[in-house]
């Protein structure tokens, strides 16, 4: 099981922004699609990502934040994935790096973003299948001649 899997279930659809947006449209776009996050670009080349924590954290401090822009509050360094990655080898990387929102590239170029809640039912709906195999082929055992 890949990204690739969860793209085709989910769709591949990214919300996006530019970095010279305002954090009003930015907080309205989340809003609207009500999403945590949103994959700032240039063209249809990912450079920041900027998150509801993100925006937390500035508005706590800040009360003027809404005079600033997407740039000014993006991660940069944007950790992104790629269709062929393994959903476990992802589920890490998201747990590890703290992150909740993963970016989807191909060739550089945005096709789409993960959260780690679609990682989890992904794993889960997977490990589900297995189970209900096994218990079919226990089932089966069960009813055939005796050893």
């Amino acid at each position: 099981m890949n990204i690739a899997n969860i793209l085709a279930r989910k769709g591949s659809m990214a919300v996006t922004v530019r970095p010279e947006q305002s954090i009003r449209d930015a907080l309205a776009l989340l809003d609207r699609h009500n999403i945590g996050a949103l994959v700032a670009v240039e063209g249809d080349r990912p450079v920041g990502i900027l998150s509801e924590r993100d925006i937390v954290r500035e508005a706590a401090h800040n009360e003027k934040f809404f005079a600033r822009v997407v740039a000014d509050l993006m991660t940069r360094d944007v950790i992104t994935g790629q269709p062929h990655d393994d959903l476990l080898s992802v589920a890490h990387t998201m747990t590890e790096r703290r992150i909740r929102h993963l970016p989807v590239v191909d060739q550089g170029r945005l096709i789409g973003m993960v959260s780690i809640g679609d990682v989890v039912k992904a794993q889960r709906d997977h490990y589900q299948g297995e189970v209900d195999t096994l218990q079919t082929q226990l089932l089966a055992d069960e009813g055939g001649p005796a050893r």
